[in-house]
Parts: C-alpha cells; structure tokens; sequence
C-alpha cells in the first residue's frame, strides 16, 4: 500500500519505474502475463523491462509454464544461468532430448545445480541418460571444491547399492588423516575407491606433500593407474596454488586425464616459475579453445615457442594479441620490438552529442541514482544503457559522466570504445595537486600512485569495500591509523575518505611497503593482499617479474597486479611522456634469502 502511495508521488518522475517495478515484483508469483507485457510496453528496451522479464521468466519456469515461458524468452538481454536451465527443461518437455547434452556444462560445475537443469538432471537419470560414472565425475568435482551438500546430493542419485557409506563419506571429507591411517581393506568396491580418493583430496588442500606420500607409496599402490593419476593431478593442482615446487614433477605423474581449464592455468604456473616450458606449451595446449584464446596463454605459449627455437611461431602469437592496451597485449608488443604509444587523442566531444547522452532515459535514471547515492542500482542502470553504444556515444556517456564527477562511470565507458579511444578519460587523473604534493613528498612515482587507485576506487572518493576499506587508496582503518600514527598526521572520525588525507596515507604505506620489499611488482601485490604473502609468494631463485605476477595464488591479487603495472606505463605516458617498457617495470623479484630483513611491523 506504501509503495502504491509513492509510485503515485512519482507520476512524471525519471525514477517511475522503478516504484513500478518494485510492485510488480512483490506480486509475481500471483500476476498475471497482461500486467507484466503493459511494463515491458510501456518501458521498452531498458534495464529494468529486462530485469523484470528475467525474474518473470524465472517465474514461469517455477511454475513449469513452459509455453508462456518460450514466448517471452526471446527478447531477454541479460544472460542468467537459472532461466538458461529452465529454457533446457523447457525443451526437454517438447521432446527436445539435445537438452540432455547441453546439460552437460551446469553438471560438471562445483556447485547446486538450477531448478531447471536438476529437472533435466533427474529426467536423465529416470532414462538411463547419466550413467553412475558421470554422477561419481559430478561428486568428484563437488568434492574438489569442497561443496560437501551437494556432493552428497549428487551421490543420493546413485542406486541404493552403489552409494557410498555415510560413516566412512564423512570420515574421509572431515577426517581425511584419520582414514588414511587405517584405511579400509576392501578396494574392490567403488564406492569405497573413492572415499580413499576423497580423503586424499581433502589432504591435499591443507597438506599436498603428505598427500603425494599416499598416493606415491601408500593406500594410492592399490588403486587402479587412473585413479593414481587422476590423485598426482589433485595433488599437484594444490601444490601448485601453494608454490611448491614438486608440483611440477606431480604433474608429470598425473597424464593426460580431461583437466579442466583452472587446472591447466596451474599446471602452467608451476611449469613457469620451474623454467620448464616444454610443460608450459603441453598445458596450454590442453586448454579449452576459449581459454588457449586468452591473452595470458596466448602470451606464455609464444613464449615457450620462442625459446623452443621456433621463433616465426612465436612471431605468429605475439601477433594476435600484440597493440591491445592490457599487460600481455604490451608485453607482446614489447617482444616484437613495437612498443605500445599514445593514441593521438580524438577531437572533444560535440555538445549536442553531450546533451543527447544526458538525455538519454537510461542515463537520466542512472543520474538520479548516483545522485540519491543508490550506487549499485546506478551502476547496473548505466551499464546497461550503454552495452549498444558505438564509440562516439560512449565517449558522449563518459564525458557526461566526467562532468559530474562520476569517475568510475568515466573511466569504465571509455575503456569499452573499440576504434576510437581517449586516454585522457581512460586513464583520468583528478586531484593532480595532491598525487603531485604526495608523490614529491614521499619520492615515489605519481604514475603509480595512480595506477594503484585508478584500480582501487576509480576515484570514488567515498568508496568503501565488503572488507571495510575506505577511500580513493582503499585503507583498512588499522592500517590508516597505524600509518598516521608513523608520520604524526591526526586522525579524526570519518578522516580517512577525506582525499588528502588518504592519498597521503595511502602514499606513504606504500613507499614504507616499496622500502621493505624492494620492487615494485612484490609491492602492488603487497598493497593489495599484505606484505607477508607478497614475500611468501616468491621463489628460491629470482623469478621474471612476469612469472611471479602469473603464479599469484589469489585470482583477485593476481589481476590486480597486472593492472596495476599497466596502468602505470599508461599514466606515465600520460603525466609525464615517458613511457619506459613495461618488462623493465616488471624487472626481476629477488630470491628469497635466509638473511632477508622486513619490517614486522607493516601490517
């Protein structure tokens, strides 16, 4: 009744909509299709019509009103995989048995399965369609990712006799040690095969070296030749994420088993930080076509061309990824003597083309959000709206949004222009009087200063993560203080968004982190993920700083790092006109020495 009240208070307002929507969707399980076809008429092609479409489909596969759901199938945008289940078991019900197939790809994913795809799940099986060794694939990779529930769900579906025990199931997934020290005599049984297997699994995760003590001469001698490679995979997959050097040797024994491509990403890693690219290329040669495609492995595997001798293969990688503006397209760049420059900068953006950006329904919303600090609706409105626009428009929408001060909308909307590009509103630099001032006062590089915050905030000065930090250098209030505290800078309530006190602080936590590690690549990990592991992450040699950035166990770290060093050649070039080569920036960690010295103190 209250939203009624404000939907009414809202008659002509930008926000309309949204009122609209919010009392369309409290009633969805009861609405009938006409109310929803008059929003979707009287808001065509914008965010939240595509929003409301998705949950009504969602909606109608609920109730497995499969007609009505083909016939509003068709215009959806977005990509959900809950509706992408439903449109399966929609098929499935007009005798489309091909569904089976493509079910394949949410089976083999480590986690519940939709309500649509478990609907074909439990057809297939009905019909003999998934056989007991796809359901034990299923529960083996539930198992890996440690997603115990559905893991036994997915066991559930096996016929009575071939489930495993529940006593030794729980055994082995919370007591792995427990079991392999008095493991069950009797492997002939599958079922108990894969609770050992499942022990060393689990074992792995918190000890891969005992767990290859298993497998290479303990309880792993009984099991069959597969089984014992597939365990050297798991164990070296974990090894691996922990940067521990045997895990290239651990690979060795695995095989040639169906890896996936997170798997093989590892199996480069290791092979990588080991100098051993025969294994690299064999690993990336493994990968999925979409993930040999990717920058990195395109990058890495020219590179093991290149010192196989095979230099016109090499040549013929570097080319089809050399000129993209991201840290392999330049390192590939670099390997073919083309350095990446500045694009001439493109004319400024017409007024008229401005003002028709503004006015723009989806834009007008976006605006307001922003406006009433609703951010995250903001976000997802603008995006939208822009996901068509040709390069011209888009450089309109960010201008737009430059104006206002909306620095993440800038940037992000420039980025995604594919003929014409402007570097200064990709790579802006507000507040140049305070990165000047703390980069001169602390002796440290105003590029990356930059570089770390465009990554961090995009220049929201107000940001604020799910962990708590704040900022334009995104600070956790103990490391706020405790800077502030080194230097004698006061410390109020709510300070530390206030712009130059953050980059000051934020500024001078990483020069204290440059100083005590020592390189720059070991020091954006640092800011990101703490000092400690950045030291941890190196090797007992000196490692390209490539190398070390790619064999980064934390995925978020990891492509922060690189995006960090990036954006530091780009606002080099920008700030400055220098543009020294990103692989000299990268330059070479140290080795890890039993007389190294840190500062205990940085948190």
């Amino acid at each position: 009744m209250r939203l009624a009240r404000h939907a009414a208070a809202l008659e002509g307002h930008t926000l309309l909509p949204y009122a609209e929507y919010w009392q369309l969707k409290l009633r969805l399980d009861e609405m009938p299709s006409a109310e929803v076809r008059a929003y979707l008429a009287r808001y065509p092609g914008s965010y939240l019509a595509d929003r409301l479409r998705a949950d009504w489909l969602t909606e109608l596969g609920k109730r497995r009103d499969w007609p009505t759901f083909d016939l509003e199938l068709a215009p959806l945008v977005v990509d959900d995989a809950d509706i992408r289940c439903y449109t399966l078991a929609s098929r499935l019900a007009r005798g489309d048995d091909s569904a089976f197939l493509q079910n394949n790809h949410f089976w083999l994913q480590p986690k519940d399965l939709p309500d649509g795809c478990a609907l074909v799940a439990q057809e297939g099986i009905a019909r003999d369609r998934i056989p007991a060794k796809q359901i034990w694939r299923r529960a083996r990779i539930l198992f890996e990712a440690g997603q115990l529930n559905p893991a036994r769900r997915t066991l559930g579906m096996l016929p009575q006799g071939q489930r495993p025990d529940e006593k030794l199931l729980a055994t082995a997934a919370t007591e792995p040690a427990k079991l392999l020290a008095r493991p069950p005599e009797n492997l002939k049984d599958r079922a108990v095969r894969e609770m050992v297997m499942l022990a060393i699994v689990r074992l792995a995760k918190n000890d891969p070296r005992r767990a290859a003590e298993h497998v290479g001469s303990g309880i792993g001698q009984k099991l069959a030749p597969g089984e014992r490679e597939y365990l050297w995979g798991r164990v070296a997959y974990e090894a691996a994420k922990r940067l521990i050097p045997e895990a290239v040797e651990w690979y060795a024994r695995a095989g040639d088993a169906d890896w996936s491509d997170e798997h093989l990403a590892w199996k480069a890693r290791a092979a990588l930080r080991e100098g051993n690219w025969a294994m690299v290329a064999e690993a990336i040669d493994s990968m999925s076509v979409a993930a040999h495609a990717d920058t990195a492995w395109t990058y890495w595997y020219a590179r093991s061309l290149a010192v196989q001798g095979k230099a016109d293969g090499a040549r013929a990688y570097y080319l089809r990824i050399s000129g993209q503006p991201d840290f392999y397209g330049m390192l590939a760049s670099e390997e073919l003597g083309q350095p990446l420059q500045l694009p001439p900068p493109p004319p400024a953006v017409d007024e008229a083309a401005i003002a028709r950006a503004k006015g723009t329904p989806g834009i007008a919303r976006a605006l307001e959000l922003f406006r009433l600090n609703l951010r995250t609706e903001g976000v997802r409105e603008w995006f939208f709206t822009i996901r068509a626009m040709d390069d011209g428009q888009l450089l309109a929408a960010a201008e737009v949004a430059r104006r206002l001060e909306l620095y993440d909308r800038a940037i992000n909307t420039a980025d995604r222009t594919t003929g014409i590009h402007d570097y200064r509103v990709r790579f802006l630099a507000p507040f140049r009087e305070t990165y000047r001032a703390q980069s001169q006062a602390f002796d440290i590089e105003e590029a990356w200063l930059y570089g770390i915050t465009r990554q961090e905030s995009r220049f929201i000065s107000n940001a604020k993560s799910s962990a708590g930090a704040q900022g334009l250098m995104q600070l956790m209030p103990a490391t706020a203080r405790w800077v502030a505290k080194k230097i004698g800078m006061p410390l109020g309530a709510g300070s530390v968004t206030e712009i130059d006190t953050n980059v000051t602080l934020g500024a001078r936590y990483l020069k204290l982190v440059y100083e005590d590690l020592g390189h720059p690549v070991m020091a954006s990990a640092a800011y990101n993920a703490g000092p400690g592991r950045a030291r941890r992450w190196r090797d007992m040699k000196p490692l390209e700083g490539a190398i070390y950035a790619e064999s980064i166990p934390f995925a978020e770290t990891r492509d922060y790092v690189k995006k960090v060093m990036a954006n530091t050649y780009w606002y080099s070039a920008l700030l400055s006109g220098r543009t020294p080569a990103l692989k000299a920036r990268l330059g070479t960690v140290p080795a890890k020495a039993v007389s190294d010295k840190f500062n205990e103190e940085l948190p």
